[in-house]
């Protein structure tokens, strides 16, 4: 059997495989909606590539995580090394455009930039406080509309004449769109005018103080939105580049880290962790002030992984 590296990418929306040969190509792609339950959603897709044709070909040589999730998801597989977002984003597009100097990433529950110059990360910023600048915000203003999110980002590519709204607070943008429906703009401009007023929050916000040099890569789950790519390229005064794998952006880079590092033998605990009976239970430590809570994973008997806590006591 021919060897593969897996990478993983544990987010708050989705949770996304890919594998890559001996040679650094991709062979399968995955993206999967978490729906509430990583564990069940990891076992989900780890059963996917077992009863896929690449299951029989490949053998599992290497295995890396990332994302919120990541530490979980190390435990629960068997992970050789486990990455941070921004350093397996980063990683996944220079592979692909090795003169990327800023990756634009927004998923459904944050958003962050990321600066590299000469190859390599230099600063990076992230937004986990506000939706204004996230996918969800998007997904809210779309039901809103009764659009899809599809339909939403077609929309939008039809504007001439975008509204300006607000888009700093997801509360301001929703009233002032209402009122910009109220006094009769059309539902194209008002689409458009929201992208616009994302594109700003994340480039006044969180690209605060960044210098923002091309060439632009833009990743993640809203990036397939076409509207938003377009507001960006008229702020930014650049075409923005959205790569092949743009939803799995971070599970790519952690499949090439993998398969860049000498592993001699992977910790990979083999795909029927998917037939596992594995359940996670909450509990609050007392051993200091901090009070964090616990989430500890079983699987049977066997305790896998604490997660959660503050310090090295349940790592």
């Amino acid at each position: 059997m021919k060897n593969a590296f897996l990478g993983l990418d544990v987010g708050s929306i989705s949770i996304n495989f890919v594998l890559v040969d001996e040679q650094k190509k991709v062979v399968y792609t995955s993206y999967l909606r978490g729906s509430g339950d990583p564990v069940k959603t990891i076992q989900e897709g780890l059963a996917a590539i077992r009863n896929h044709r690449i299951g029989a070909e490949y053998r599992i040589a290497g295995v890396c995580t990332t994302g919120s999730g990541r530490a979980l998801a190390g435990a629960l597989i068997g992970a050789d090394l486990v990455k941070n977002e921004i350093s397996a984003h980063a990683r996944a597009a220079l592979r692909l455009y090795p003169d990327t100097q800023t990756i634009i990433e927004i998923g459904g529950q944050d958003s962050k930039v990321t600066i590299i110059r000469n190859g390599h990360v230099v600063d990076f910023a992230m937004n986990l406080v506000c939706a204004a600048g996230t996918g969800s915000f998007l997904d809210s203003q779309a039901r809103r509309l009764g659009l899809s999110i599809e339909e939403f980002g077609e929309l939008a590519m039809q504007s001439e004449s975008p509204v300006a709204i607000a888009g700093r607070c997801t509360v301001f943008a929703e009233s002032d769109m209402i009122h910009k429906q109220q006094i009769g703009y059309s539902q194209k401009d008002i689409v458009m005018g929201l992208c616009m007023a994302l594109a700003r929050n994340f480039t006044g916000n969180v690209c605060r103080g960044k210098e923002l040099l091309p060439p632009f890569l833009f990743q993640g789950g809203v990036s397939s939105n076409p509207g938003i790519r377009r507001a960006f390229e008229v702020l930014l005064g650049h075409p923005v580049i959205v790569p092949g794998y743009n939803m799995v952006m971070g599970a790519l880079g952690s499949a090439l880290y993998a398969a860049e590092a000498s592993i001699q033998e992977s910790r990979f605990r083999g795909f029927a962790v998917s037939d596992c009976d594995i359940k996670s239970a909450g509990f609050f430590c007392s051993g200091c002030s901090n009070n964090c809570e616990i989430v500890e994973i079983k699987q049977e008997e066997k305790v896998l992984a604490y997660n959660g806590g503050r310090c090295e006591k349940w790592r």
